[in-house]
């Protein structure tokens, strides 16, 4: 069986699969707030507890909100404090008796959506996650890119460009700092976050993304404006990725991937901004939502 844990800063989930990626049993727990053992242990006991069920042992991925450095094996993901900087793998290995994988969870996203049984057409499926931060995923054949170090993909920290800082208006553009230290991340700009903070300071209005969207339906004026330049920045954005990546799949998840109205104009928006012969990939909107995380965790055993 291939369990499969997704490892957030407030609950931990195990849920296990077949080879066929079907889901056979899941359970949530609260994340250990206190110390690295208990920590630890909370994760072996979950993954006890569905060996005893399932009368094997399963092979055990962790999706993680950071990554393990491949050089050092030492954890980085900071919102979950009492794992961080430590040798995850080698600690979880050694109490579990089997070797235990770890990706990031964007790229968990982009593996489960690559397994997809429609998807597996495509030799190479990028994940683009717009929710509350933007971050993406690359999966050649079936298998993570996940780079030198372990932080391949994280394209939420390429910077705002000559193009897109003219859209906004070399007057106006708002500048966000972001949580890595930089300035202009598209992590600030392409997540659900981003697109309410944009609406607040271009159009001086503070909505939810659900309240300029719901506008938008509705033919609102400001709304209208600002959801077009918004679809304009993306395709930039976007743009430059795609030409540097070429997928044949993109796939969009996180909250704002479910505004339907992205999918029919980015299509539209995006050859302006590659190069004569590129080919617009396919995309489409993620099928495996919430779970997609514990799924792409299990899949990081599986072989094509």
């Amino acid at each position: 069986m291939l369990y499969g844990l997704d490892i957030g800063g407030t609950k931990i989930e195990l849920a296990v699969f077949n080879d066929k990626l079907e889901k056979q049993y899941s359970e949530r727990i609260p994340t250990p707030q206190e110390s690295y053992g208990d920590w630890l242990s909370a994760i072996v006991n979950l993954v006890q507890k569905a060996d005893a069920k399932f009368g094997c042992k399963g092979s055990v991925g962790l999706g993680l909100p950071g990554f393990v450095n491949h050089e050092t094996g030492i954890a980085e993901i900071t919102n979950i404090r009492i794992a961080d900087n430590q040798p995850i793998l080698k600690d979880l290995s050694e109490r579990l008796g089997r070797e235990v994988r770890a990706e990031n969870d964007a790229n968990c996203f982009a593996l489960s959506e690559a397994w997809d049984e429609e998807n597996q057409q495509h030799p190479f499926v990028l994940g683009l996650i717009l929710g509350t931060g933007f971050g993406g995923g690359l999966v050649f054949n079936g298998k993570i890119h996940s780079g030198n170090i372990g932080m391949a993909g994280e394209l939420g920290h390429i910077q705002l460009n000559y193009h897109a800082l003219k859209l906004l208006g070399w007057d106006k553009a708002p500048i966000y700092e972001c949580g890595c230290g930089n300035k202009a991340c598209l992590d600030t700009y392409l997540s659900g976050r981003g697109f309410e903070m944009l609406y607040r300071d271009l159009q001086g209005d503070a909505l939810s993304a659900k309240e300029i969207i719901d506008n938008f339906y509705a033919g609102d004026e400001s709304a209208v404006e600002f959801v077009e330049l918004f679809v304009e920045l993306a395709a930039i954005s976007i743009g430059n990725i795609i030409t540097v990546l070429d997928p044949h799949l993109i796939v969009l998840g996180g909250g704002l991937s479910n505004f339907d109205y992205l999918y029919e104009a980015l299509p539209k928006a995006l050859p302006a901004h590659l190069m004569r012969s590129a080919k617009v990939p396919t995309i489409k909107k993620a099928k495996y939502g919430d779970s997609g995380g514990v799924r792409g965790a299990a899949a990081l055993f599986l072989e094509k």
